[in-house]
């Protein structure tokens, strides 16, 4: 495991950042904040500009030479082998409507493995961190996902639903919904949660950024679980995670395979629908 970056050092700078990213956004919660659509087609607010700002000046100031990644604000210092990568409001369409669902993302990657995270449910007062071999914590309380096997007592969280019903997952994602014991969409950082938390035994998401999905990955891992793309490989880049209590991650993984009529990927992950 690359040892050059102080790891407890970096978790105390990821906290830091989402603390700072929560204070800007929580300015602006509630209170009439203009959205705007970028050429994704994606909403942004000034609080999601604000809470990049706040982060990356947290970051700069105790890592001045490490690389950032940032939903808003684009790549920097990119020759690093050190990167940050930041989503400064995850949820910003529910954000905007007044929901609790929203809230930062931060991870470090180093020499392209996660070792650190962070993310936080401002409105419901609530940070989650994690960095690699010192277990996941919320607040201060450390994290277990369940022990749940039969996938007939699980309950399964969705991400953009409208996403993943669309080819090639919509037979597999209907089938896990269908046969689980419960399935629920709440999004991206609050379904995480629950897997975080033993409150849901899955959590699977198509379309998405790296940005979207990094923290959760060290966190998952670190309290027990088990994170992967659709393809069964470890990567954040590919557009798609399944989080799982890792007792049922090898039965999620069979039946969104099995619900498409593509073979088996060698080495490439399965296509993702283009996010809207």
């Amino acid at each position: 495991m690359p040892t050059d970056v102080d790891l407890a050092r970096a978790l105390t700078v990821a906290r830091r950042a989402v603390s700072a990213a929560a204070e800007a956004s929580l300015k602006h919660f509630r209170r009439g904040v203009a959205v705007e659509t970028k050429p994704d087609r994606t909403p942004v607010t000034a609080a999601d500009r604000e809470a990049e700002a706040a982060i990356v000046a947290v970051i700069r100031d105790a890592f001045p030479d490490h690389g950032i990644l940032g939903e808003e604000s684009g790549a920097h210092a990119t020759g690093s082998t050190c990167r940050w990568i930041v989503d400064p409001l995850d949820g910003t369409r529910g954000f905007s409507r007044g929901g609790f669902f929203w809230g930062p993302l931060v991870a470090l990657e180093q020499q392209g493995e996660i070792v650190v995270g962070a993310m936080a449910l401002p409105v419901l007062g609530e940070t989650y961190w994690a960095a690699k071999g010192q277990g996941a914590f919320r607040d201060g309380e450390r994290l277990h996902v369940s022990g749940i096997a039969d996938w007939r007592e699980a309950t399964v969280s969705f991400g953009e639903l409208g996403r993943l019903l669309e080819p090639p997952y919509q037979d597999g994602v209907g089938e896990l919904a269908r046969t689980a014991a419960s399935a629920r969409c709440y999004g991206d950082l609050a379904g995480a949660v629950l897997v975080l938390t033993g409150r849901a035994e899955a959590w699977i998401e198509c379309g998405v950024k790296v940005w979207d999905v990094a923290p959760v990955k060290i966190l998952v891992e670190e309290a027990g679980g088990r994170f992967t793309d659709m393809a069964g490989t470890g990567s954040v880049e590919s557009g798609h995670a399944v989080a799982t209590n890792g007792r049922v991650h090898d039965h999620v993984l069979r039946t969104l395979r099995a619900g498409t009529s593509l073979p088996a990927p060698r080495s490439g992950a399965l296509p993702t629908p283009p996010r809207t």
